[in-house]
């Protein structure tokens, strides 16, 4: 029949044969291959089944953790199974990680999976109220020092659903951005290729590096935001820089690039002038930055039309997207997040904020937040806010946004928008 011993380096390709054609289910296993190879090669406990005609048929691959030891996979050869050799694998396995030293002994499996019998046999006890929780880090070892030395960083995830308002940029920016992103495969499938490039162009205060931040919390990936003013280099200059920055972001596997008023380091070039080299260099950097999947690289701009023709041509940027000031049903989104259980007319204050900007609207709600704050500290109790106390918090502001600023931004849209 077969008999059961210690694996031998040597076993390692019969390992991994026997884990591709040993799965009874279609979910992955809790413990991946990469888990299972290392914990061979890190000689932890482990024993193969070897048949009468030497074909390995079996194996249990353990893995000691102090005084824990997990079970990683048993695998049997198809042909095996249902013979009692899951039981004897898992025995001479068990046998094994006690003689180490281990008390507890715990697998992790896919309802159904290959050995589901064994553990039973042997009187494991099955736990059926745990809730197991995974998280795929998005950073690899190898790119965490880079990740510092740029300043970045993984945002917080649910940046996305804190987005208030905004619904026409928010569906526009999901559609063209996110979905390709995140489905790769799958967009493949219909011909689009996922947008490595965009411009969100509009007038300051808008939430461009809101959006930004939020589109690398949705996927998950690194955010690396890039400032032109701290990119020039003793030697080179501000070329230079920018050269030494896309060339570590491109050893990262995977990473959002924000570049904010992009125009400082995009403007229209001019002959002979310092500007012509640094885009230049940005163009040539935008090229190999394309040339990897699983990177985005978010420029910002508040004036579109001073940059230079050849930075937004097609093949360049995906998309150019506008990211306007926020309509009313922006705004009532806005003011309800920021009201919280405060009770105001909303609608009031929807009508009172025409032409303002997120952040003027949060500077707005921050300025009555502190007004209540020091009216509760001076008065012993408890002050709530009312619509009028907003009200005059607005009336008291000088808005972003000016009339010229709004019909500039809707000449732009015509001239420079491609969705």
């Amino acid at each position: 029949m077969w008999h059961v011993r210690d694996f031998a380096a040597e076993d390692l390709e019969a390992a991994v044969r026997l884990d591709a054609v040993s799965t009874t289910t279609d979910q992955p296993p809790l413990f991946g291959l990469a888990d299972v190879v290392s914990s061979l090669q890190a000689r932890h406990p482990a024993v193969v089944a070897v048949a009468s005609n030497g074909l390995i048929v079996g194996t249990a691959i353990g893995r000691i953790d102090q005084d824990r030891a997990w079970v990683l996979r048993i695998a049997l050869d198809p042909g095996w199974r249902s013979q009692g050799l899951g039981s004897a694998l898992l025995s001479a396995l068990e046998h094994r990680l006690l003689a180490a030293g281990v008390r507890k002994l715990s697998a992790l499996l896919p309802a159904g999976e290959t050995g589901d019998a064994a553990f039973t046999n042997l009187g494991f006890t099955q736990r059926n109220a745990i809730s197991y929780y995974e998280k795929v880090e998005t950073v690899s070892p190898s790119s965490v020092g880079i990740l510092t030395a740029l300043g970045g960083a993984v945002p917080p995830a649910g940046l996305w659903d804190k987005v208030a308002g905004m619904r026409r940029e928010k569906a526009l920016i999901e559609r063209r951005i996110v979905l390709p992103l995140s489905r790769p495969e799958l967009a493949t499938e219909h011909g689009v290729e996922p947008p490595q490039a965009v411009v969100l162009f509009g007038p300051p205060g808008t939430g461009k590096t809101t959006f930004a931040r939020a589109v690398a919390s949705r996927l998950g990936w690194p955010f690396v935001e890039l400032f032109p003013s701290r990119l020039s280099t003793v030697d080179g200059g501000l070329a230079a820089g920018i050269n030494d920055a896309f060339a570590r972001i491109d050893e990262l596997d995977r990473v959002v690039v924000f570049i904010d008023e992009v125009e400082e380091v995009a403007s229209t070039r001019e002959l002979g002038s310092a500007t012509l080299s640094v885009v230049n260099e940005l163009l040539k950097a935008l090229v190999t930055f394309r040339n990897r999947p699983g990177r985005l690289l978010v420029c910002a701009t508040n004036s579109v039309r001073t940059l230079d023709p050849a930075f937004l041509r097609h093949g360049r940027f995906d998309y150019v997207l506008p990211v306007a000031p926020p309509d009313p049903d922006a705004r009532f989104a806005l003011w309800e997040r920021y009201l919280g259980e405060n009770r105001a007319d909303v609608e009031a204050l929807v009508s009172a904020t025409e032409g303002y900007t997120p952040a003027d609207v949060a500077h707005a709600a921050r300025t009555v937040a502190q007004q209540s704050f020091e009216t509760t500290v001076d008065t012993g109790l408890r002050y709530r806010p009312t619509t009028e106390d907003y009200l005059d918090a607005i009336a008291a502001m000088r808005p972003t946004l000016t009339p010229v600023m709004v019909q500039a931004f809707t000449e732009d849209i015509s001239s420079y928008s491609r969705t």
